[in-house]
């Protein structure tokens, strides 16, 4: 038997899993600042499993890059969830949540 295509869903399940509370955690304590630092982990994941030889590995790291390149717009959108009261807002940030048009970019 193959366990390879397993282990890579397996993988890309608990990837995903992990960047949801990375992206609220992000946005409560840094709100939508940070999004560059997303770009930089996806890019480099990405170019990194251009070069990983281990199939299992490179899906891994491949996934974990697609992952933060897609928590970029879910940082935004996490923003406005935010606003709409589904998720508390730090108190410690209130003045970041002032102006409801403005998206933090």
């Amino acid at each position: 038997m193959y366990f390879t295509g397993v282990i890579i869903a397996v993988g890309t399940f608990l990837t995903i899993g992990i960047w949801h509370p990375i992206v609220i955690k992000t946005e409560y304590h840094w709100g939508t600042r940070p999004w560059w630092l997303y770009l930089l982990v996806g890019i480099a994941c990405l170019v990194a499993a251009l070069f990983i030889e281990n199939t299992i590995l490179s899906s891994i790291v491949g996934v974990f890059g697609a992952s933060a390149l897609w928590g970029i717009g879910e940082l935004f959108d996490q923003r406005k969830r935010v606003l709409k009261g589904w998720f508390p807002k730090n108190p410690k940030r209130l003045a970041d949540y002032e102006d409801p048009s403005d998206t933090g970019r």
